[in-house]
């Protein structure tokens, strides 16, 4: 319910109304001190603030606490950049980490599984997860991914005998390590 009928109605309409007196000076102050795509996101914020401490909004100087609101959420956004920049500074002396990627026939065995049963097939070959720690990983039961699993390592068996006649494949493991 809104209006005076409900018990919120007062705080929702005070709201409502300062909302509708700082949003466009908080886009304009906004749009002079953030990248153009940044601008609603401030707005949104400070307005969720101003929601949140309506309360604290000192009567008559509303649109200059919400600048001060603003301004801290200006400050977070920086913030927030220079932490992104950082990362991608230190991704990028970082040495790649090396990917065991999976021989040729396997990878294909792989690719014909569904999508589920690949998951499960490399949770459980590739992370080392037991049946229960994949099911929660995957959200199912224990039970259902013991059955998935079981399937999808018939499925891959029958593949990469299908597709390897000279049963070179079976030689081979999901990590390209000798299986014999």
């Amino acid at each position: 319910m809104t209006g005076a009928h409900s018990p919120d109605g007062g705080r929702q309409e005070h709201f409502l109304r300062l909302a509708g007196l700082v949003h466009e000076p908080l886009r304009r102050y906004a749009l002079r001190r953030v990248d153009p795509a940044d601008v609603d996101d401030i707005v949104a914020d400070t307005l969720l603030v101003l929601w949140r401490r309506l309360d604290d909004v000192p009567a008559g100087a509303e649109l200059p606490w919400c600048y001060n609101v603003a301004r801290n959420c200006v400050a977070n956004l920086r913030r927030s950049a220079l932490r992104r920049e950082r990362l991608v500074h230190r991704l990028a002396i970082e040495p790649p980490v090396a990917v065991d990627e999976p021989a040729p026939d396997v990878a294909a065995a792989l690719a014909a599984l569904s999508a589920k049963d690949r998951e499960v097939v490399l949770l459980w070959a590739w992370e080392g997860l037991a049946p229960r720690e994949i099911a929660i990983a995957v959200g199912t039961s224990a039970n259902a991914v013991s059955l998935r699993l079981s399937r999808a390592k018939r499925r891959l068996k029958s593949h990469l005998a299908r597709h390897d006649p000279h049963g070179l494949g079976q030689k081979t493991g999901v990590h390209g390590e000798e299986t014999r």
